[in-house]
């Protein structure tokens, strides 16, 4: 994939001076600060039309495998030295290949606004239909991105060879993201060179004992989270709060969403910072939680408890099993999801 195809030259604006501080430079070097705000209408997400459909590029190399203790496993938490009050927030941008999904760039803005750092979980198809979007957030020092697959699909019962291909699929596109930024916005260029371990997340924080271990062995670290908001679904704003801001421990991991299924995810984001700084906690991207202290890791994937992504699983499974032949049927809608369509058989958490 060329940097010219996955960034379009429009991005590059001429070098701001920044009225506030919370637009830091890199992004505010390079970008003007309406061209960095939320949009009308990023928010919402749709199916994709033919010529918009992108494809995985040639998968990227495997790097050293994550084994043995600490950090191979599910990584849920980590315990910091010296009981550190630091906490990750982490934001999903789950999108699959058959839709658009959105940016809710409220929730990037509040972060901005606050200067308070966080970790990103894209899917590689999302960061192909969003360059723009995405070499903003690479530039920015605050945050980091990891992988959340390319597509979106469960990966649960899959093999090793696809696993593998999946995850490294997603990790050219991260490659190609920062290259591409950084030819937009040399100014990102140190922030760029450094981005730290390969962090993957399981969609649907669903994963099976061979497909753990097909990630740890092309050099992912798996991270999962240990509160989880529940932005998805309507919850309101101060329930979120409440929520993140009465779970959070030392070493916590929160997940939330920023592709628009936080119904009000952007409006809670800004209470939930001052909420956790009043309380004597730092805000950290996951990368340097780890470097923090030791991972709390455990042998199997899950959102709240172990099993509880069986939904997703059974789901998947029903669709690829063998169907029996008949002599005539009348077509009726499919209600399981395919595995590898990324579609859930209820309302899709993460």
């Amino acid at each position: 994939m060329s940097v010219r195809a996955f960034l379009r030259p429009a991005l590059l604006v001429a070098p701001v001076l920044l009225a506030s501080p919370a637009l830091a430079a890199p992004p505010a070097a390079c970008w003007a600060p309406e061209t960095l705000t939320v949009h009308p209408g990023e928010r919402d997400s749709r199916r994709i039309t033919p010529a918009e459909r992108r494809f995985p590029p040639q998968p990227a190399a495997a790097t050293a495998p994550v084994t043995g203790t600490p950090a191979a496993g599910v990584v849920r938490r980590v315990t910091p030295a010296n009981g550190e009050k630091i906490v990750a927030l982490t934001f999903d941008l789950c999108e699959t290949t058959g839709q658009i999904a959105g940016y809710d760039g409220a929730v990037i803005d509040a972060l901005r606004a606050a200067d308070a750092p966080a970790t990103f979980f894209p899917t590689g198809h999302w960061l192909q239909t969003h360059p723009d979007r995405a070499a903003q957030m690479a530039a920015d020092p605050r945050f980091e991105l990891g992988n959340h697959s390319y597509g979106h699909a469960n990966m649960h019962g899959v093999d090793t060879a696809r696993m593998q291909t999946d995850l490294l699929a997603t990790e050219a596109v991260l490659a190609a993201n920062r290259s591409a930024t950084a030819g937009v916005c040399p100014a990102a260029a140190a922030h760029l060179e450094n981005p730290g371990p390969r962090l993957y997340r399981f969609p649907y924080g669903s994963c099976s004992a061979d497909s753990l271990k097909a990630a740890n062995d092309a050099g992912a670290v798996v991270i999962q989270w240990d509160v989880v908001s529940g932005d998805p679904g309507g919850t309101s704003a101060k329930t979120l709060t409440t929520r993140v801001v009465s779970q959070v421990k030392p070493g916590s991991i929160v997940v939330m969403h920023a592709n628009g299924h936080g119904d009000h995810t952007a409006e809670a984001v800004p209470a939930i910072v001052a909420g956790l700084r009043a309380k004597g906690y730092r805000l950290v991207t996951v990368g340097e939680l780890l470097a923090s202290g030791t991972p709390v890791t455990v042998p199997e994937c899950y959102i709240n408890s172990p099993g509880d992504t069986a939904v997703y699983d059974s789901a998947a499974a029903a669709k690829d099993a063998p169907r029996p032949a008949t002599v005539k049927a009348t077509p009726a809608k499919a209600t399981a999801p395919a595995a590898g369509t990324g579609q859930p058989a209820a309302p899709t958490p993460h």
